[in-house]
């Protein structure tokens, strides 16, 4: 089912602030955005519990600058569960130039008391550009 209008704003900012988070750790606490049992799957690897996502995170993301730019949020939501699709461009701006990711993410969500949390992530890639 469609989720209601505050559903989908609290869905849109939650994965907006993974952007955030990936481009400048220091935004938000991880456990703010990532359920304790999250799971994560990229190029980068697979990784399962909150401290093990982040810890890929910032491996991946480490000694590089990057900008996530998220698009098109789509969130479906079942009672406190949901299932969330979004289109990602995220640049590398590596020391040789930058590098450009076209991808999709799809995400599932719980409804904590703090409130909505990612349980997984999945990116999926489409394209990549480099310099």
């Amino acid at each position: 089912m469609p989720a209601s209008l505050t559903d989908r704003a609290e869905l849109t900012d939650l994965v907006s602030r993974l952007g955030r988070w990936l481009d400048d750790a220091s935004t938000a606490a991880p456990a703010d955005l990532l359920t304790d049992d999250a799971t994560v799957t990229t190029p980068g690897g697979t990784a399962t519990g909150r401290d093990a996502v982040v810890a890929q995170a910032l491996r991946t993301h480490a000694h590089v600058v990057t900008q996530h730019v998220i698009t098109d949020v789509l969130a479906d939501v079942e009672d406190d569960r949901a299932t969330v699709s979004a289109n990602l461009l995220a640049t590398f701006a590596r020391e040789t130039g930058p590098e450009t990711l076209g991808e999709r993410y799809a995400f599932t969500a719980r409804r904590t008391g703090a409130g909505w949390r990612l349980r997984s992530i999945e990116v999926l890639p489409l394209w990549r550009r480099a310099a």
